[in-house]
């Protein structure tokens, strides 16, 4: 799958969080943004998922327009910001909530992500008792348990410890070896330096590459 930005701008109440960007993010590649709290990497990746709509130019996925009142894509999944699910609920009946939206997964596929992140034994714990790894650990089963082509992470990694950090770290890169698009938001550059091949900085609206080791 190609994502092509293409001279993006968001301007909001006169301030300028996004100015004239414009990439192209391709499948099997892990994408970096980094950036400080504010610098427009977290409001692009709503803007991919269609959640806002930019001030100016456009966003193509495959070809076809966000812009587009048809456009759909089932094939994107994120987590932005904090993770949401019913605290009522345990884990488990969250995911499985979220998976008869599209019917597509069953129970042992929701298993086998819970064990890969290390909950499988905490499945049947009421969400609202999670703490905060563990809310972190479930927002990123819910992007990957679809085999969506398009994965966009916003600092996935909050709350995670280093033996979490490591087997995100590999599911990531095991994800991208499959010809998956990865995207990571971060403010932090050694938690994307070890998985993205290629980065980017984004400041007070601009945005420049740090690093392209592109897949040929």
């Amino acid at each position: 799958m190609k994502i092509e930005i293409c001279e993006l701008s968001k301007v909001i109440d006169n301030n300028i969080i996004l100015n004239n960007v414009t990439m192209s993010l391709e499948s099997g590649n892990i994408y970096g943004f980094i950036g400080r709290n504010g610098s427009g990497n977290t409001m692009l990746l709503k803007m991919i998922c269609c959640f806002v709509i930019p001030t100016q130019g456009n966003i193509l996925i495959d070809g076809k327009s966000i812009l587009d009142k048809n456009y759909f894509n089932n094939k994107i999944r994120a987590l932005i910001e904090k993770p949401k699910f019913l605290d009522g609920l345990s884990g488990f009946d969250n995911l499985k909530l979220l998976a008869s939206i599209n019917n597509e997964i069953d129970d042992n596929e929701i298993n086998y992500w819970l064990d890969k992140l290390g909950l499988l034994k905490d499945k049947n714990k009421l969400y609202g008792k999670y703490s905060l790894g563990m809310k972190q650990k479930l927002g990123i089963i819910q992007v990957l348990m679809e085999n969506p082509q398009i994965i966009i992470l916003d600092e996935p990694l909050s709350g995670i410890d280093e033996n979490g950090v490591n087997i995100i770290r590999d599911i990531l890169l095991h994800e991208k070896e499959k010809g998956k698009l990865i995207i990571i938001s971060t403010h932090i550059k050694d938690d994307i330096e070890k998985m993205c091949n290629i980065i980017y900085k984004f400041d007070n609206g601009t945005v420049n590459l740090l690093t392209n080791n592109k897949k040929n």
